[in-house]
């Protein structure tokens, strides 16, 4: 008859034997989802806009990051033109064209700074509003909602409302970084984009 401690290291031999028959599953990671990389956009010199595809979009609201570089510093040929604001990120609204309904981000180097603005057109009637400063080459995070009858744009903690001619989700046309205003850019532009989900 085997003592108790006999029977425990009869177990653990057999035991060994046991697993040493096992054989070894590989186990293969899942992939990782590569991390989308931000869309450079570069208005050229003596241009207005990006040259960048047409787009249909169907949103409740649009996110992103973006980021300035020194390029968005610049001196108009007229000196009101300063003033204008440029485009940055948005989309045409109400199944019309961007004139008639449509919101984004806007943008202007003015007073020595990198100024955002919420910038909409209601029914042919543009609106705008001062959201804030940003730096040159630091990533911000961008966010419109397009609600019922308002727009809501937020960033660095700032929000801002302005009013909205329809309901429910926004249904046009992605609308690009655009230089202008009266004016075109004085020289080339770039404007790093990446969208996130919302």
């Amino acid at each position: 008859m085997f003592s108790l401690s006999r029977k425990w290291q009869l177990w653990a031999v057999l035991s060994v034997i046991a697993l040493s028959g096992c054989q070894t599953a590989t186990v293969t990671p899942a992939p990782v989802p590569e991390e989308i990389k931000p869309v450079v956009y570069t208005i050229k010199k003596g241009q207005h806009d990006s040259n960048a595809p047409f787009q249909i979009r169907n949103v409740s609201s649009l996110k992103f990051e973006a980021t300035f570089n020194a390029s968005a510093m610049y001196e108009t040929a007229v000196k009101e033109n300063q003033a204008d604001i440029n485009k940055l990120y948005g989309v045409a609204d109400c199944h019309t064209d961007h004139h008639t309904n449509s919101v984004r981000f806007g943008w202007r180097w003015f007073n020595d700074q990198l100024e955002i603005h919420a910038y909409t057109y209601r029914n042919k009637e543009r609106q705008s509003k001062l959201l804030g400063v940003v730096e040159l080459n630091k990533t911000y995070t961008y966010e419109i909602v397009l609600a019922d009858n308002k727009y809501i744009f937020k960033l660095n903690g700032e929000t801002v409302e302005l009013p909205r001619n329809c309901n429910g989700k926004g249904e046009g046309y992605q609308l690009y970084p655009y230089f202008g205003g009266d004016e075109v850019a004085p020289h080339d532009v770039t404007i790093a984009i990446r969208e996130l989900e919302s």
